[in-house]
């Protein structure tokens, strides 16, 4: 350990439900082409969590969502490599206006709903253990890739 600060990047995801179905986004850049991932992105200087969450999924699936109505399930400390960390924050949205869309056909292959209990096998590891955890209804923080 180096004793210096952690600087690590902050994501929002957001897992959209409608009942038992959760939408996820299958990727099309070159990070997991091909693999399932739940809306979500960096944020932003200055923003608070949840308006960052909700302007993820909006420009991500055109859907909107008011930052009140999301609600955080999961925390993920996640190690990308020796010198990058993540920090993902998982919000809950279940109430939500409009039609998810593929806004970002260059980042995104598809969109697709998916029962809670028969996702898919190629989700990306990282939101897969925030996924898994609030499925799970495990501790509100996880720490993942860290050995």
């Amino acid at each position: 350990m180096s004793g210096q600060p952690a600087q690590p990047v902050i994501d929002t995801h957001v897992i959209l439900r409608d009942g038992e179905k959760i939408l996820l986004s299958q990727r099309g850049g070159p990070y997991g082409h091909g693999d399932w991932h739940l809306p979500s992105g960096k944020l932003d200087q200055g923003e608070p969590l949840t308006h960052g969450a909700a302007r993820e999924l909006r420009e991500e699936t055109g859907v909107l969502v008011d930052p009140d109505d999301l609600r955080l399930v999961q925390v993920v400390h996640h190690r990308q490599s020796d010198i990058v960390e993540r920090i993902g924050f998982f919000f809950e949205a279940t109430k939500w206006q409009g039609n998810p869309e593929n806004k970002e056909p260059e980042k995104c292959l598809a969109l697709q709903w998916f029962t809670d209990h028969d996702l898919p096998g190629n989700i990306i590891a990282y939101p897969e253990a925030g996924l898994r955890g609030y499925l799970a209804h495990n501790p509100l923080l996880s720490e993942h890739n860290w050995q």
